[in-house]
């Protein structure tokens, strides 16, 4: 294993920190020596506060990282850390990268671009399809999509994928031991044997907490290079993605259909704030030069301000700006 250890699923399991200050703590300890010599006085200077919660009870934090390691390899369960060279790059240059991403099978390719497909669990039929057949268009043309496995949008962004051949990725908001919901199951299953992956920041054996689900949001958007939004009613979900994405300097779509579609009022909402509309799968790959025709298209200026959309969409969500 190294001589890094079990250090970084030691920190994983410091639920007081944010995913930022872990990533501070593992670039401070090279070892699990350097680990175990910290003291709750060493941390809390480094992050610049004090640690809320219970004690710095570093004792346990290894019998549970040990636990975490067994559990995951019994299961399947790979996993990757901040510090490695395999970590996805787009992943490590946001601001607040999980330390430690799990995973079952491949990690994407980072030489090929992602695109998220998200939206509400509870589209319309119209929605459904557009999302199956868009995902599919995008896997014709080489494109993988990333999406959270979640019901509605997302799940039929998966399936249109897979049907098209492509190896998509989804990003849970549990452990990867405990795909949520867990109707879409065998559909997590079908994404490992098509040569996708399942990912997730959460070890094994965590349940899918209400507040995993925004978390989760940030490393979808943080993984593409775009994200297009289907369908989506306002406070949806998929509009937290969508911030995240501006935030991150990724591109932004809305899905014709969702503007015009009555589940899509978080959808006509970045609309009317500048986000660019497209109709089909080919609106987007002429945006990134995958037309299909051989010629690089130049990507247009931006019609819109990403700041001030994402602005916006903290606004309109209740949250505060950049958390």
């Amino acid at each position: 294993m190294g001589e890094r250890g079990l250090v970084d699923l030691f920190l994983c399991r410091i639920t007081n920190l944010s995913s930022h200050e872990k990533v501070l703590l593992a670039q401070r300890c090279e070892s699990e020596a350097d680990f175990v010599a910290l003291s709750r006085l060493d941390v809390e200077l480094l992050i610049g506060h004090v640690l809320r919660g219970a004690a710095w009870d570093k004792d346990a934090l290894a019998r549970q990282a040990e636990a975490d390691a067994i559990a995951a390899r019994r299961r399947g369960i790979s996993w990757v850390s901040y510090q490695d060279t395999r970590y996805p790059p787009l992943l490590r240059e946001t601001w607040d990268p999980p330390l430690v991403l799990f995973y079952r099978g491949v990690l994407p390719n980072p030489e090929k671009p992602l695109l998220a497909i998200v939206g509400t669990r509870e589209p319309s039929e119209a929605g459904r399809r557009e999302a199956y057949t868009l995902a599919r268009d995008f896997a014709r043309a080489g494109v993988a999509v990333i999406s959270g496995l979640a019901l509605g949008i997302d799940a039929m962004a998966h399936r249109g994928n897979i049907e098209g051949g492509a190896s998509t990725v989804a990003v849970l908001g549990s452990g990867l031991d405990m795909v949520y919901p867990t109707s879409n199951r065998p559909l997590a299953r079908r994404i490992v044997e098509q040569g996708g992956a399942l990912l997730s920041e959460y070890p094994p054996g965590s349940g899918p907490e209400k507040w995993h689900f925004p978390a989760r949001n940030r490393i979808i958007s943080a993984l593409a290079r775009g994200t297009l939004i289907i369908e989506a009613p306002e406070q949806s979900g998929a509009l937290i993605t969508a911030r995240f994405a501006l935030e991150q300097g990724r591109d932004l779509w809305v899905s014709a259909l969702g503007v015009a579609s009555p589940h899509g009022e978080g959808v006509r909402k970045l609309y009317e704030d500048g986000a660019p509309c497209v109709s089909s799968a080919r609106d987007i790959l002429a945006d990134w030069g995958l037309a299909g025709n051989g010629n690089e298209t130049s990507k247009p200026a931006l019609m819109f301000s990403p700041s001030s959309l994402a602005a916006s969409l903290a606004a309109s969500l209740n949250l505060p700006a950049g958390e």
